[in-house]
């Protein structure tokens, strides 16, 4: 293999070749996660000033009414972490609101950090279970105790630009179908490893601007845990969260299913950490991706069967859910035994092909997803971008094999329910009750 052979395979590559050596990229990814992102991203970006009266009027709207928001921060071993987020609150444009932490059996000094911001009057709800319950429970006692008309619930380890909680409420106001709202995930972290500096092209491209295309479409299918905001009537309708992992695309389900409409807010940011080490990042994206085949592909399917609370926008979420991230996911081992079967003395050329094409497709969504992020927030640090020429081994190799792989282990022996993130007790319930 040589550049001038490379020169050679690519100057005689005739349209039925392309298509048959590269359809994975033309006729999915390209598609799906390129042309239709991008239109489905212009197109919000083009009704962005048509809706500024609407939006002034929203905001007008929520600061006439200032309802009580109670912000619920469930979590274990995050004592380090709360003072950031309590501060980052403390700057709030909107500031009627509660701050409830759940500790939830932590064995640091989480209990003695949060007593002493108790004190302060940097929180004002401090609950401590002494046994851990899990995330779910720790949600759940917090939405028990609190007294706000919106429920907005963070990670320990996030912390918020100054106008968040105001952004997050405004799509209630806009359209009172709505029962949940995504608030928009960023890196905190971003220049403390390799690891990090990936994730936040990951993060910008797939929840800045994939979330903001799923909502446009009406198909959004998850309210980031990190920062979601929530009707509290509408929780109290679903019982609140159950034992997860996956809790937050679980609930999000469960409120689709009543009928309601679930939104992406991306101005409204939030800032969490993200794991440092590619050990760490592995644990949590198993965690994640093990989640979509128990909800997805067991608790939910139903919402694909006609019922009197059938939504055909909940059918194509979870429809394109598991067609593109899991069917999909493994088109690669169908296209490998495919490419060795009809065109061995190619691959090479053909991997190098398909590196330029993802990296390509990569630029183009990382500079959509930038022109959708508003200058008035924290920018991208100047390094990032030069990361770009290795997110297509990190996202088209190494992500995917951990989801390949957590996929297999979840169909074949639900290991969700061993996941040490939950107590082995609730993970034994949770199975015999099939949560």
């Amino acid at each position: 293999m040589s550049l001038t052979g490379l020169f050679a395979f690519v100057q005689n590559l005739t349209l039925a070749q392309v298509l048959a050596y590269f359809w994975p990229f033309f006729l999915l990814d390209m598609l799906r996660y390129v042309i239709i992102e991008s239109l489905l991203i212009f197109k919000f970006l083009f009704n962005r000033k048509r809706r500024e009266r609407e939006r002034a009027y929203a905001r007008h709207q929520l600061f006439a009414e200032r309802p009580i928001v109670s912000i619920i921060v469930p979590g274990k071993n995050e004592g380090k972490h709360i003072p950031a987020l309590a501060n980052s609150l403390s700057n709030q444009t909107y500031n009627n609101f509660e701050l409830i932490i759940v500790d939830d059996g932590s064995d640091d000094n989480t209990a003695m950090i949060c007593r002493q911001l108790l004190k302060q009057g940097k929180i004002d709800r401090f609950f401590r279970n002494e046994v851990r319950g899990g995330k779910a429970s720790g949600a759940n006692t917090a939405l028990r105790f609190s007294q706000g008309k919106y429920i907005i619930h963070i990670d320990a380890d996030s912390h918020l630009a100054e106008d968040a909680i105001e952004q997050i409420l405004l799509p209630f106001y806009l359209d009172e179908r709505v029962g949940a709202v995504g608030g928009d995930v960023r890196v905190a972290n971003e220049d403390d490893s390799f690891a990090t500096r990936l994730q936040t092209i990951e993060y910008i491209k797939t929840i800045s601007a994939g979330r903001v295309a799923a909502s446009e479409l009406g198909i959004l299918r998850i309210i980031s845990g990190a920062h979601g905001a929530f009707r509290k009537d509408v929780l109290a309708q679903v019982y609140g969260w159950d034992v997860g992992p996956g809790l937050d695309g679980d609930i999000t389900l469960k409120i689709r299913k009543l009928g309601y409409r679930v939104v992406h807010a991306v101005h409204a940011v939030c800032y969490t950490n993200v794991p440092l080490k590619f050990a760490n990042l592995r644990r949590q994206r198993y965690r994640w991706d093990r989640s979509l085949v128990r909800f997805r592909l067991r608790k939910h399917l139903n919402m694909l069967a006609p019922a009197a609370n059938f939504r055909s926008s909940s059918f194509f979420s979870i429809i394109e859910n598991i067609v593109f991230n899991v069917f999909f996911d493994f088109k690669w081992i169908i296209y490998v035994i495919y490419m060795l079967y009809t065109a061995p003395h190619y691959l090479g050329y053909v991997f190098i092909i398909n590196y330029f094409l993802y990296f390509i497709a990569n630029i183009i969504q990382f500079v959509v997803a930038r022109a959708l992020i508003s200058p008035s927030y924290r920018a991208i640090d100047g390094l990032t971008p030069f990361f770009l020429p290795l997110m297509p081994f990190y996202t088209g190799l190494y992500l995917r094999a951990v989801r390949t792989y957590a996929y297999l282990m979840e169909f074949l022996h639900k290991t969700s329910y061993d996941d040490p993130w939950n107590p082995w007790k609730v993970s034994r319930i949770a199975k015999k009750e099939k949560l």
